[in-house]
């Protein structure tokens, strides 16, 4: 759930108008404000403050909304997002109209992630009862869409503006769109990014310091004029504007260029400052003491059940890639974390905390707590699922936990579990500490058992090295076979006999009692750890 300042429905439904969004039914109050960005899943009971959108991923059904609406105008939601193609009945409109809740659908071609995002930049940023609120160019920080709209009036002229991967950050919503609506809340479309990208025309408006004009559309008789933003060296996104400029208004846009790259530069240091604030909240609450509840109450926690997940990357390759690059990978695996966790509960908090991305899950607490840590290796196994990189994701999952003020207990079961996957002792990616208690006590171990291997081990890993035998392995596949021969010597392709032999030679030369259970214990205890950690 993504709390921000205020803003009017009427203003959401102007801005976006109906390329991002169509009111399905519901009566739009002029009053009706957002306050809050809520995701709902439907196998979920509601959850979402007062003067909230809920954007309702997976809620499909007509019958689904009319039922879920009461529940939404009781906590006092504004209005509901549904995926289009969507079609109401007249039980639904009736039942939009006696609840107040406005139903809304996201257009095709639009992300749920994209939506999130528009609302934010839609959203007032900073504190209004700011004395001395953060501006450029007299337009309040981070705002693109004021900024987009101040553009278009220089240039007489709808404005997008786009990210360095050509997603839309925000549009002009002025009279100039009436002269030229096609541009408006409309990037270009794929086929003409990438006739763009084969011609060399992208290529040129990156290298550009001016406005370069391309030719658009199926048959290229549709002309645009883009401007890359930077700051410094970096391209951070591009404007575009419809039709052919004349100098003066080249000029122009080359200097609202460098306003834009203001607000962005702004927007990202904004969000890195909020991502390292939570982070720190999160440490402190997964850490315990006494600023622990504070800190959760800053994250907006309840005490329910609820689980930690540990996500880290590894690989070998991890080595070779430069500091700057790897950190970009953390925090790109990170974000794309953290909004997962979102969509499984509105109400989960996620931050990265040196090199791994801890989330808060909470868990219904209805449910059996087995039942719940499954939940959340469900929710894991499904981001990994999703997440493309080029390094290996591992996500360790903690103990389901009753109440907040037993994060830290959660916090070490993943990272216990989260070493275990580290080490590669076993082939997953996600792993509950109950799936691998065993190999995690052994791993605690080899930090303190410097003398491995020992004893009768020893004796033999020395014996088999100086005559070329395999009395090491004899004996633990007697043991992992319990010490039934019939079953060790087929797990060895030997002769029973065969096997009786080799295994009164390790009692020889290991000097063990393969009799004494104290002595079985200690030798397979010391191949396990040997198998664990390599003798150094």
């Amino acid at each position: 759930m993504n709390h921000r300042p205020q803003v009017t429905l009427v203003r959401v439904l102007e801005a976006l108008d109906t390329t991002l969004l169509t009111v399905v039914c519901g009566t739009v109050a002029p009053e009706r404000t957002i306050e809050a960005i809520v995701i709902h899943d439907p196998r979920d009971e509601p959850d979402a403050p007062r003067n909230s959108l809920v954007m309702g991923v997976g809620v499909e059904e007509p019958e689904l909304v009319r039922r879920l609406l009461p529940l939404l105008a009781q906590a006092g939601v504004t209005a509901l997002v549904v995926r289009a193609p969507f079609v109401s009945d007249e039980a639904l409109r009736a039942e939009a109209e006696a609840t107040g809740v406005v139903v809304l659908a996201l257009n095709p071609g639009t992300t749920w992630a994209h939506l999130a995002g528009m609302l934010r930049s839609l959203m007032t940023p900073g504190d209004p009862d700011e004395a001395r609120p953060v501006t450029f160019g007299g337009i309040l920080a981070g705002d693109l869409f004021a900024v987009a709209d101040a553009i278009a009036a220089l240039l007489e002229s709808p404005v997008t503006i786009e990210d360095r991967n050509a997603q839309l950050l925000a549009f002009s919503n002025g009279p100039e769109q009436q002269r030229a609506p096609g541009i408006r809340a409309r990037p270009l479309p794929s086929q003409d990014v990438r006739a763009l990208e084969e011609s060399g025309a992208l290529a040129q408006i990156t290298r550009s310091e001016w406005p370069v004009e391309v030719a658009t559309g199926s048959t290229g008789d549709e002309v645009r004029t883009a401007i890359a933003v930077r700051a410094g060296d970096e391209v951070l996104g591009t404007i575009w504007t419809a039709g052919t400029l004349t100098a003066e208004r080249s000029a122009s846009l080359h200097d609202a260029a460098k306003l834009v790259a203001m607000h962005m530069v702004w927007q990202r240091t904004d969000a890195d400052v909020e991502r390292r604030l939570r982070a720190e909240l999160l440490r402190t609450a997964l850490g315990g003491g006494p600023s622990a509840g504070e800190a959760v109450h800053r994250l907006g926690l309840r005490e329910e059940s609820c689980v930690v997940l540990a996500l880290t990357l590894h690989d070998p390759a991890a080595e070779q890639l430069s500091h700057a690059h790897l950190a970009a990978e953390r925090k790109r695996v990170a974000d794309a974390f953290a909004v997962h966790l979102s969509f499984a509960h509105p109400r989960s908090v996620s931050g990265l905390v040196g090199d791994v991305a801890y989330g808060v899950l909470p868990l219904a607490s209805a449910i059996d707590a087995d039942d719940e840590g499954d939940s959340a290796v469900r929710v894991a196994t499904e981001f990994l699922a999703r997440m493309r990189s080029a390094l290996r994701p591992l996500i360790g999952v903690g103990a389901v936990v009753s109440e907040t003020g037993l994060l830290p207990r959660s916090r070490a079961s993943a990272d216990r579990a989260l070493r275990v996957l580290r080490a590669g002792i076993v082939d997953r990616q996600v792993a509950r500490l109950d799936e691998v208690h065993a190999e995690a006590l052994l791993l605690e171990l080899t930090g303190s058992a410097r003398d491995i291997p020992s004893g009768p081990l020893a004796r033999l890993i020395a014996y088999d090295e100086t005559h070329g035998s395999s009395l090491t392995e004899t004996l633990e596949a007697w043991l992992d076979a319990f010490g039934d021969v019939g079953v060790a010597a087929a797990a060895k392709f030997v002769h029973p006999n065969t096997f009786r032999y080799r295994l009164r030679r390790v009692a020889e030369v290991g000097r063990i009692d393969l009799d004494d259970p104290n002595a079985r214990f200690g030798a397979m205890m010391q191949l396990r750890l040997r198998a664990i950690a390599p003798e150094r």
